[in-house]
């Protein structure tokens, strides 16, 4: 099965201050709407021309069921997560419990656009977070994931090159990530138009996951 990168999730206090940030650093922003309750979260993204985007996502209040907002809380802002785009989410779960890695899901996930659209996806959630949770659309993927002119950006940037993750054994990790895409294990991970590299140094407060990205002009 193909994957693609899907987004990355940015964890942000203040969504307009966000906002206007990446605005003045020469993105194009698309406010994205607010998730349905008990969910607190609403969000905004930057999509780029290559279709990965960045989420960037607050909590108003802070949400303590959601790990996200948890995070946010207890680290600050920053990367917190990213996914992967495959052909099919429920497929994808069979198949990586077959080669014995376990996901859960597939879970229904929606937001409700600023302009009344009722976006819905489905996702398989990562049991240990230095693999990314897969990502996959119900209604139709533009409803989500906008496009246009607001994938074109002052800066140049037209998309993601490299994500970078910091794991606590890069061997146990490229067994997990062989598992999930159903290729050989390897340092590096081939995902669409993007890398992934696994790293242990750096390894943050928060434990694995995302600690870099590169964007491509």
């Amino acid at each position: 099965m193909r994957f693609s990168l899907d987004h990355v999730v940015i964890a942000v206090h203040d969504l307009q201050r966000a906002i206007d940030d990446y605005r003045s650093k020469g993105f194009t922003v698309t406010p994205g709407g607010r998730h349905p309750a008990p969910r607190t979260s609403s969000n905004a993204l930057v999509v780029f021309e290559d279709g990965a985007y960045l989420e960037l996502i607050s909590w108003i209040p802070p949400n303590p069921a959601e790990r996200w907002s948890n995070l946010l809380q207890q680290f600050g802002e920053g990367y917190i997560d990213f996914a992967l785009l495959p052909e099919d989410v429920p497929r994808a779960i069979e198949e990586a419990k077959a080669r014995g890695l376990a996901l859960n899901g597939p879970i229904d996930g929606s937001r409700l656009r600023p302009d009344g659209k009722h976006v819905k996806w489905q996702t398989a959630r990562q049991t240990t977070f230095d693999l990314p949770f897969l990502c996959g659309d119900i209604t139709p993927r533009e409803w989500r994931v906008p496009e246009g002119e607001c994938r074109r950006h002052a800066n140049g940037v037209r998309g993601i090159e490299r994500i970078t993750v910091a794991v606590r054994d890069a061997g146990v990790s490229a067994q997990r990530y062989a598992a999930l895409l159903g290729v050989a294990p390897g340092g590096e991970f081939e995902v669409g138009q993007a890398r992934i590299v696994l790293t242990e140094k750096g390894l943050p407060a928060r434990g694995e996951g995302i600690v870099d990205l590169a964007l491509g002009r």
